[in-house]
C-alpha cells in the first residue's frame, strides 16, 4: 500500500530542479501512506513528474521501489495497491518472453501494461489499485482505479498543470493550487455525510470513478474510459440468473470467497484481521484461519456503553476460531484526542460516525501487523442494510394513496415555507410540540410524490441543501443528478444495492477504511469485494440475499459452516460511537466553539439559525440530533484545516 502523486505541465514550463522540488513536496505530504521509501521521477522535456511513497508489502528489497521503469525504458509507473493474481500474470508474461528483475507485483503490472496495453491488462487484474503510468514513447499519461473503488485517485487541472494523487493533501503542495469550494459537492456532503464521485470538495478536481482509466496525451484533453461496469454486471445478471440449489450456491460462494481470502494472505510482512463478531468479518476470519497453520491475529474495538459494544461478540467468535485476539476499549478521551486530527486524515469533509472507532482500530492493529483483512462489502452485495426493507415497506404504504391525493398533499405543504411551518407549530406546548416540523413536512411532501428510488434517497438524507446552506450559497447549486439505476434492474432491492455499491460503498465505507488505515501505514484488504465475488452475488436471485426476514442469507450460510449460529444470530449493531452523550459531555466545549454564532457567520456557508436551533435542542435533550450535527462539526473543523 502506498501513495502516488504527480503532474504534467506544458513543455519546458519549468526546469528539472523546479519539477523535482514540487514533486518531492507533493510526495512528502503523502508520506504517512508509505513511510518505507519515497522518491520521484522527472522528465523535464514533456514536463512530467511522478512521485511515490512506499509501504513495503511484497518484495521488500530495492527492486520493488517506485517510481519503477519498465525493462525497455518505455514506461514508468507509480502504483498504490496489490495485484493478487500477479504470480499467474508473471508466468504468462514470462512465457511471452518477458524477463523480470525482482519479485514485486508492481513490475508485473508495469510489464503487462507495456506488452498487453493498459485496457487489456486492467481486465486481467484481481486486486485493489490506483496507479499512474507514463508512456515515454507516445507521451501519454494513464490513470487507473480498481473496479470497486477500494483505492482512491484524484485528478484535475490547476493553472497550467494537470495534477493527480492518492489524496488531496498531495495536490495542495503544487504551487498553482488555488482552491475554491464546490458548493454543489458541499450540498451533497450534507445530504449524505460524504462527497460523491466524480466530484471532490474543490472545483476543478475530480475523483476517478471505480472501474475506469483516464488517458491524457501531451497537450490533449483527458478522456475517461470504463473497463469494468457494475451496470454491465447487473445487465448480464438480469439475463443469466443462476439456477442452483441452496447447497450448490453456498458451496460456490464459499469457494469464491475462500480463494479471495487465500490470495489476500500473500505478503512478506505480518497479517491480521478486523473482527467485529458479525457475519462479514467472522466469515473472512474463519476462511483465513482455515488457510493458516497458526492462529490468525484478530483485533476489535469495544465500548463501555453496552448498546454500542460488539467486543464481547467478537471475543466469542475469536475463542471459537482459536484466533490470537486483541481488543481495545474506547473511552471518551480517546475520541476527544482523535477528533482534531480527523480533518487532516480525511482531507475532505467526511462525517461517518464510525470514522473514529475505525481509526482507533487501525491504530491498534498497526501496533502488531502491517496488513489486515476487513469484512467490508457484505451489506452491499448481500442486502444487509435494514434501510432497504424499510424503504420498500414505506413505499408500499404510501402507494396505497391515489397519486392525485399524494400530489395535492405535497402542494399544500409547499404553500408554506419550511420556517413558517416550524413557527406555526411553535405555539404548541413543548411537551407535545413536534421538533423542526418544517423540514419534516417538506420531507413528507417529497416522500408522497416519490418512486422507490427517490424514497430511498430521501430516507438517507441528513440535511436538505436549502435547509442547511446559507441563502447566498444556494445560488451556486448545480442541478442534482436524477439519473438512477438502469431500467433493466427492475427489482427495488437490487436498485438500492446498485446505488449503494456505486456511491456509498466507495465514497463512504472504503474511503473511511482507506484514510484510517493509511494514516497509520496499515494496509487493509477487502476479500468480499473481489470482483469475482461481486459478479457472483449479482447473479443470485433475491432469495439468496433475504429469506425469512434474514438478511445476507447466503453469506450467513457460509459463515455458519465455521461458526455456530448462536454466536452470529443477533441484531445488527453497526460500528458507531455513543456520540449523543459525548456531545453533551466531553465534546461539548469543542462543539460549541465550532457551532458558535460568530464562527458560523465567519465561515459563511451555513444557515446559522438552522444549526443553532439543532444544537440547542440537542443540548437540552429535547432530541438526539447527533447525525445532523456531526456533518456540520466535521465541515467546520475541516474549514479550519484546509
Amino acid at each position: 500500500m502506498c501513495g502516488v502523486v504527480g503532474f504534467l505541465e506544458p513543455r519546458q514550463a519549468k526546469s528539472a530542479d523546479d519539477l523535482s522540488a514540487t514533486a518531492h513536496r507533493m510526495a512528502l505530504a503523502l508520506n504517512h501512506r508509505g513511510p518505507d521509501y519515497r522518491d520521484v521521477w522527472i522528465d523535464a522535456e514533456p514536463g512530467v513528474a511522478l512521485g511515490h511513497c512506499r509501504l513495503s508489502i511484497i518484495d521488500l528489497s530495492p527492486l520493488g521501489h517506485q517510481p519503477m521503469t519498465s525493462r525497455s525504458g518505455r514506461m514508468v509507473i507509480v502504483y498504490n495497491g496489490e495485484i493478487y493474481n500477479f504470480d499467474e500474470l508473471r508466468k504468462e508474461l514470462q512465457q511471452e518472453g518477458c524477463e523480470f528483475r525482482g519479485q514485486s507485483d508492481t513490475e508485473v503490472l508495469l510489464e503487462g501494461c507495456e506488452r498487453w496495453g493498459v485496457d487489456a491488462t486492467l481486465r486481467r487484474l484481481i486486486g485493489m489499485f490506483a496507479f499512474a503510468l507514463w508512456d515515454r514513447k507516445t507521451q501519454t499519461l494513464y490513470l487507473a482505479r480498481d473496479r470497486l473503488g477500494i483505492k482512491p485517485l484524484y485528478w484535475g487541472q490547476i493553472g497550467d498543470a494537470f495534477v493527480f494523487g492518492s489524496e488531496l493533501k498531495g495536490l495542495r503542495e503544487h504551487p498553482a493550487w488555488s482552491p475554491k469550494i464546490n458548493v454543489s459537492a458541499l450540498a451533497g456532503f450534507f445530504r449524505s455525510g460524504y462527497v460523491s464521485a466524480p466530484h471532490s470538495i474543490y472545483e476543478g478536481i475530480s475523483k476517478l470513478q471505480p472501474g475506469s482509466f483516464l488517458t491524457k496525451r501531451h497537450g490533449g484533453e483527458p478522456t475517461v474510459s470504463t473497463y469494468w461496469s457494475l451496470a454491465e454486471v447487473a445487465r448480464h445478471a438480469s439475463d443469466n440468473r443462476v439456477d442452483l440449489s441452496d447447497r450448490e450456491a453456498t458451496d460456490q460462494l464459499e469457494t469464491l470467497l475462500g480463494d479471495a481470502v487465500k490470495r489476500r494472505l500473500i505478503a512478506d510482512v505480518s497479517l491480521g484481521a478486523f473482527l467485529s463478531g458479525g457475519i462479514d468479518s467472522s466469515a473472512v476470519v474463519a476462511l483465513m484461519q482455515a488457510n493458516s497453520a497458526r492462529p490468525v491475529r484478530t483485533f476489535t474495538i469495544g465500548f463501555n456503553e453496552r448498546e454500542y459494544n460488539e467486543a464481547r461478540f467478537a471475543a466469542q467468535v475469536a475463542t471459537h476460531l482459536k484466533t490470537d485476539h486483541t481488543e481495545l476499549y474506547v473511552e471518551p478521551n480517546d475520541a476527544r484526542d482523535l477528533i482534531p486530527k480527523l480533518p487532516k486524515i480525511y482531507d475532505e469533509p467526511f462525517a461517518d460516525l464510525s470514522q473514529i472507532p475505525t481509526y482507533l482500530l487501525c491504530e491498534l492493529t498497526r501496533q502488531h501487523v502491517t496488513v489486515a483483512l476487513s469484512g467490508d462489502g457484505g451489506d452491499e452485495l448481500f442486502a444487509g442494510y435494514s434501510s432497504y426493507q424499510k424503504a420498500i415497506n414505506l413505499h408500499r404504504r404510501i402507494d396505497v394513496l391515489p397519486m392525485w391525493l399524494r400530489h395535492a398533499l405535497g402542494a399544500v405543504i409547499r404553500k408554506g415555507s419550511s420556517t413558517a411551518w416550524t413557527n406555526a407549530f411553535s405555539v404548541l406546548p413543548p411537551s407535545v410540540r413536534p421538533l423542526q416540523m418544517g423540514p419534516r413536512l417538506y420531507k413528507l411532501a417529497r416522500m408522497l410524490e416519490s418512486d422507490p428510488d427517490a424514497l430511498f434517497s430521501i430516507l438517507q438524507t441528513i440535511w436538505e441543501p436549502l435547509e442547511i446552506l446559507a441563502s447566498d450559497q444556494r445560488q451556486a447549486l448545480a442541478p442534482g443528478n436524477t439519473q438512477g439505476p438502469p431500467s433493466y434492474i427492475a427489482n427495488p432491492l437490487e436498485r438500492m444495492q446498485y446505488e449503494d455499491t456505486l456511491s456509498y460503498l466507495p465514497d463512504d465505507i472504503l474511503t473511511k477504511v482507506d484514510r484510517a488505515s493509511m494514516a497509520v501505514a496499515l494496509e487493509a484488504r477487502v476479500p468480499i469485494l473481489d470482483h469475482r465475488v461481486v459478479e457472483f452475488a449479482w447473479s443470485l436471485p433475491q432469495k439468496y440475499k433475504i429469506r425469512e426476514n434474514k438478511t445476507k442469507w447466503l453469506l450467513r450460510e457460509v459463515a455458519y459452516r465455521h461458526v455456530p449460529r448462536n454466536l452470529l444470530n443477533r441484531p445488527k449493531m453497526g460500528f458507531a460511537i455513543p456520540l449523543e452523550a459525548w456531545l453533551r459531555g466531553p465534546l461539548r466545549d469543542w462543539s460549541e466553539n465550532l457551532l458558535s454564532e460568530s464562527r458560523l457567520k465567519e465561515t459563511g456557508f451555513l444557515d446559522v439559525h438552522a444549526v443553532r436551533r439543532t444544537w440547542d435542542e440537542h443540548l437540552k435533550g429535547i432530541a438526539n440530533w447527533q447525525f445532523r450535527l456531526w456533518p456540520v462539526l466535521m465541515f467546520q473543523a475541516w474549514l479550519d484545516e484546509k
